[in-house]
Order: C-alpha cells, then structure tokens, then sequence
C-alpha cells in the first residue's frame, strides 16, 4: 500500500488498538465466564469459527503489555482527545486491561489466605509474551509491586527476561530454574506461556511449594487434573 505519512501512522495506531480491543473484550467475556461458571476456552474456540472473527488474539490471560500495545492505545485515545474526540472503545479497552491486571492481583491475594504479608510468592514468566525478553507493561510488573507493597517477598523466574526485570525491579530474588523459585514459596502465579511451564512435573512443584497453590494467568492447565492432584487452583474465565 501506498499512503500519505498521517494515513500510515493511523494503519499502525488503528490495527495495534484492533487488537488490543480483542484482548479486551475475551478478558472481559472470560470474567462473566467465571462468574456464571462457563469455559472461556469453549466460547472463544466457538467465536474464532467465525471467519468475520477469527479465533487470533482471544486468549484471555492476565493482560496484555509489551512495547506496541499499551503505547499505541494511549497514544490513539490521546490522539483523539486533542482533536475534540473521543474512542470510547479504545478508552474501554485501557480501562479493561488494566482492571484485569488488577484483578489477578486480587486473585492472587485471595488464593494465599486475603494478604500478602509474610508470603513469598514465586512469579513464573516476567515477559509480557514467550519468547521475547520485553517487560515493558508486564502483567508480572503489576502483581510484583502489590506484592511487595503488601509487605510479601517475590521469588522470580523467567527463561531469558530476568535481566530485563532485574533492570526495573531490583529488590526481589531471580532464579535460574523454576523448580529453585517455587522452593518454599506459598504459591505461584504462571504469568506468561513459555513451553516449559506447559507439561511441568506438578508432583514437584508441590514438594516445592509450601502450599499447593497455583494461580494459573495463562490457563495453561486442566483444572480438575490439579485439583486431583491435591492443588488450589485459580484459572481465569473457567469457573474457577
């Protein structure tokens, strides 16, 4: 395509916002999922069979980050704010992310007991996708800082992003394993879908953990599977 420089730059803001507007709305659909006791995952797989749809970007998860998202839709919505606009859908959708954000703190915060005092808790994935080492807007940035804030300590993993998390969240203990974060920690929160967090062995994760608890960001796990195997389980838009 060839365009003017301003219609390019509207390509760039109006697909990014697109699409974080999905993110947001499968969020939002996955929380009235939970509520009634509906499988987000069931819905999303239905709506994604519709071509004028497309099954691409409804995952629900702890909220979206990175470099392109959040800066695109605020800049978008900012945009249309000094023209004397404004995009109530783009506005709604900054306002959902950050709420869901929010939420899995709450999640979190309910799952080991209504505080976070005292606790250790081990975050697995600080990048706001896999494969990247991009923090930028992480969802792990929001549940790090209520934790500590909380008064609990934070026992980190990331397969290639502690680094990158080092650099804007110095005080909380970096691991090389996930086995070593999750050693006498009260719970973990699976905050991003790397593969090797997929298939773990959940038998050892609970000799780990002091207490068998998994807030799953990602809904990377069967629920009944882990409660079987003796966990508290928290998914996201699954009845959990």
């Amino acid at each position: 395509l060839n365009t003017s420089i301003v219609t390019a730059e509207m390509i760039k803001y109006a697909a990014n916002a697109f699409l974080a507007l999905k993110i947001s709305y499968i969020n939002e659909v996955a929380n009235l999922c939970e509520a009634l006791g509906a499988d987000v995952h069931q819905v999303a797989k239905a709506m994604g069979k519709d071509g004028r749809i497309s099954p691409k970007f409804l995952h629900p998860g702890p909220g979206f980050g990175g470099s392109c998202f959040p800066k695109d839709t605020q800049a978008f919505a900012t945009l249309s704010r000094e023209n004397e606009l404004t995009m109530n859908t783009i506005e709604a959708a900054i306002k959902a992310n950050q709420y869901q954000k929010d939420r899995m703190v709450k999640k979190m915060k309910h799952l080991v007991g209504g505080h976070f005092k005292d606790k250790k808790i081990s975050i697995l994935g600080l990048a706001f996708k896999p494969n990247t080492d991009d923090v930028r807007d992480s969802a792990s940035i929001d549940m790090i800082n209520a934790i500590k804030k909380g008064g609990g300590s934070v026992r980190a993993y990331d397969p290639i992003a502690n680094e990158m998390m080092n650099d804007i969240i110095d005080d909380i203990k970096f691991f090389e394993s996930w086995e070593e974060a999750c050693l006498d920690a009260d719970g973990v929160a699976i905050m991003t879908e790397w593969n090797e967090f997929r298939s773990p062995d959940f038998e050892n994760i609970k000799e780990q953990l002091n207490e068998a608890l998994i807030l799953d960001g990602r809904n990377l796990y069967d629920p009944l599977l882990l409660k079987d195997l003796g966990f508290t389980y928290y998914g996201i838009g699954r009845g959990t």
